[in-house]
């Protein structure tokens, strides 16, 4: 991947995964060494077990930090019913929500927008910030 950081390396985050988690996650293939999401100078990529996407930069819109959520509807894979979101989430903690501006295509899906529950929200909300994406912290208070 090429970066445009003066240390040479892109920005690397894991994913938070809550010790409750551990044994439904592994069913979507999650791993520590397979559970992260990395920035450049020219897309995000993330890894979440058996699942994989990547979305140009020019394609995000914006950035957004939500949550809280209920455990049973943040864990795992999931698309959402109403909005068609995707969510790689092993916690549920929060994530950092990225609008698209055109649909991405992820097999025969098309999310608009994506979740990644990342350990560090605010780290990878100033990455993209860094590199041009205007965002928000909505949660309460923040």
């Amino acid at each position: 991947m090429t970066t445009d950081r003066a240390d040479g390396r892109a920005s690397r985050f894991t994913f938070r995964i809550g010790r409750r988690s551990v044994p439904l996650l592994r069913l979507f293939g999650v791993r520590p060494d397979r559970a992260w999401v990395v920035v450049d100078d020219e897309q995000v990529a993330a890894r979440f077990g058996f699942g994989a996407i990547t979305v140009p930069l020019s394609n995000i819109a914006r950035w957004r930090i939500e949550g809280p959520w209920r455990w049973i509807t943040a864990i795992g894979i999931r698309m959402s019913i109403r909005d068609r979101d995707l969510s790689f989430a092993g916690s549920p903690r929060g994530g950092v929500r990225l609008d698209l501006r055109e649909p991405l295509h992820w097999g025969p899906l098309r999310p608009p927008a994506i979740y990644l529950g990342v350990g560090d929200l605010e780290g990878f909300a100033a990455e993209l910030e860094r590199r041009g994406i205007p965002g928000e912290d909505a949660r309460s208070g923040r």
